[in-house]
This record gives C-alpha cells, structure tokens and sequence, in this order.
C-alpha cells in the first residue's frame, strides 16, 4: 500500500478570506498538476462532515466523523489521518499530531496582537507555538514571513520552506460591473482598498491621506468585512467620502481593480498580501507600504509610501489620480510584476516539498524497521 498524504480540508467550510483562497486555490492547482503527473503517493482531502466537495479529478475526497471546526481538526482529524503524513496550506493542525507540515502565512498574532480578540490570541500563540516546534517542515509565503517565525515563534530556519500565492482567480470570472452604480462609484474616480477591517491595514492612513486633500473629486471605496469573533477593533475609518462595499465577489472585485483610479495598500504588517498582486494583474496602479513584505511581494511594480505617512500617501494619491501618463506605467510595470506569481507554481512548490517530506518519513520508517531487526 502506497503512503498517504491527507490534506486537512477544514477550509473548505471558511468563510474565504486571504488564508483560504490561498488554500482553495493551491488545492485546485494542486490537483491539475497531479493530474498530468501522479506521485509515488496517494493524496486525499480530508474535511468536517457535510462539507462540499471541491471539484477534483485527481485527489481523493472524504468527510467523515463527528463534529466541526477546531474540535473535528483537532479530536477526529488525527484519527483519520492516522498512518499518513498531514498536509495543511492553513496555519492550524491537530496538536497531537507530529507527522504533519503546516501553512504558517505570518506571524501577526504575536507581531500584532491587539489586532485580534483575546480568546483567538491565546489559543493562537499556543497553537503555533506547539506545531512550529513539532512539525518537519513549516511553509510560509514570503522571506519576511519566514524571517518572523524565525524571531517570534523560535522556530528552526532549516525546516521553514517559502511558497508563491498568484492570482488567477480574479481573471477567471467576468467583471460585474453593476458593483460600481450599486454603490455610486464612478470609473477612474475612486481609490480602492481591499482587505479585512483590522487595525493592521490601516486604512484609517487612507482617510487621513484624503481628508489633508480638501474638496476632492474621488471617492474611497473600501471592500472587506470585519469578523469581530477574530479581530479587534480600529479598523474602519470614519468619513463622508468612503464608501464601505462589505465583502464582494470576484466577479465584483475584479470590476472594482479595473475601473479603480488607484489601489491603496498602506499595511503595517503582512505575510504577502494578495490584493496588491491582483490589483497589479488587473492593470490597476498600485501604492504600497513600504514594510513588511510588501516591498519584496511587489518589486518595482508599485509606488511606496511609509505607513505612518498621511502626508506622503496623500502625495502619492494625488499625483495618481490626476496623472493619466504615470498611472498606466505603474500599471504596466504592476503587470509584469504579476506574471511572476501564479497558483500552479505554489502547487508545485508545494508537492516539491510534499515529495521531500514523504521521503523523509520512509526512510525514517526503513530506518527504525532495521533498529528492530537488529
């Protein structure tokens, strides 16, 4: 019988958010390239009871057990993964379980803290804390994400391997454009920001930025929900001129990145940062903090400004927005940029580690079947 790789599928009952897409869209890439490939192992996604199946054609499907949410990953997932090595793309795992790598994308739980609630906090640290020390192989999705878990969880650098994100999901639906008159959003006159409402996106710079402008002729539209069970309060800025769209669809999202005059991504801390990079593969300008990974993520693919600079961010903003020459080369540079990340890439990153992993586990197996032989 062939080892077993058990993808742990409890994303697939989340609400999608920068750590889910990430998981869905690797899981689907993943797919194709063992499609057109196989390994010497079987792959089979193991997810709560009554969770949708993906549409897979090469890995196996299964819900099973009792329970849901952390209680099913943490009590039935170890029993059902038991004998194979556990594969999460998300940062959470069974605690009692060993053989298994995990998706660490950041370490803003101990970098930011006040940006979540206390329960998610505690259990959070504790979390990670454990796995990082347990696992063989933790993944993450940037140099600098990597270099945090290093400083803040302890964690052995030899065992930290970086993945990619990408963006084709955005280009795989058409834009539906009604999102624009639904929310009295007119093309080329507002700056978009796209992102959970928490305290470490900063957004309140962005109203800040706006407001030292005066009377201006654009909006800020501001699409992203606020999930008060996990993140703290601070996060939604306060003022006539912006406009909130609660969470979108892709479809609605890919409207706001192509009829945008300017994406405005001012983080103070960020693993990768998915939507500057589809914001860039949509052809929109983008303008980024420089900290934290986005300076590395982008390249020199977006105009940067400090994140504690309303001054310089209202600058760049306003030099954008009424610069028709810059705007399209920033957006052309933002497109070359992008075509450097892509979801089959991480997909193979990942089953290149996958692979590295299984073969780990057999040759310690042949090694302690020797020790008892002996």
């Amino acid at each position: 019988m062939r080892t077993a790789v058990y993808i742990n599928g409890r994303f697939l009952t989340q609400k999608v958010t920068g750590v889910q897409r990430y998981a869905r869209e690797v899981l689907s890439a993943l797919d194709e390239v063992v499609l057109a490939s196989p390994p010497s192992f079987e792959l089979e996604v193991l997810a709560p009871p009554g969770t949708v199946a993906p549409p897979l054609r090469a890995l196996r499907f299964r819900s099973a057990g009792p329970f849901r949410g952390n209680v099913w990953e943490q009590l039935t997932l170890p029993v059902l993964a038991r004998g194979g090595l556990l594969w999460s793309f998300t940062p959470t795992g069974p605690l009692v379980t060993a053989r298994q790598v995990v998706t660490l994308h950041d370490a803003a739980v101990r970098a930011i803290p006040e940006a979540y609630t206390a329960t998610f906090r505690v259990w959070y640290r504790l979390l990670f804390t454990v796995l990082v020390a347990r696992v063989p192989h933790v993944l993450t999705v940037s140099n600098f994400s990597r270099d945090e878990i290093v400083r803040r969880f302890r964690c052995d650098s030899s065992k930290l391997h970086v993945m990619l994100e990408g963006w084709q999901h955005i280009r795989r639906v058409a834009a539906d454009e009604s999102v624009l008159a639904r929310h009295g959003l007119r093309p080329g006159r507002y700056v978009l920001a796209v992102s959970s409402l928490t305290p470490n996106k900063n957004f309140k710079l962005i109203a800040e930025a706006v407001r030292s402008l005066g009377d201006v002729d654009f909006d800020v539209a501001i699409a992203g929900s606020l999930d008060d069970k996990i993140f703290g309060a601070g996060g939604a800025p306060a003022a006539a001129f912006v406009k909130y769209l609660g969470y979108v669809s892709d479809a609605e999202l890919r409207a706001l990145y192509e009829n945008a005059g300017v994406f405005v991504y001012p983080s103070l801390y960020e693993g990768f940062g998915i939507p500057a990079i589809e914001a860039m593969a949509s052809g929109c300008p983008v303008i980024a903090s420089n900290s934290a990974s986005l300076p590395e993520v982008c390249g020199d693919g977006a105009r940067y400004v400090s994140p504690r600079d309303a001054d310089g961010l209202a600058r760049a903003i306003d030099e954008l927005m009424h610069d028709e020459v810059e705007r399209r080369r920033l957006a052309e540079r933002g497109r070359d940029v992008a075509r450097r990340y892509s979801w089959e890439a991480a997909a193979r990153l990942n089953l290149a580690v996958m692979t590295h992993a299984v073969e780990q586990l057999l040759a310690g197996e042949a090694a302690a079947r020797h020790d008892v032989r002996a």
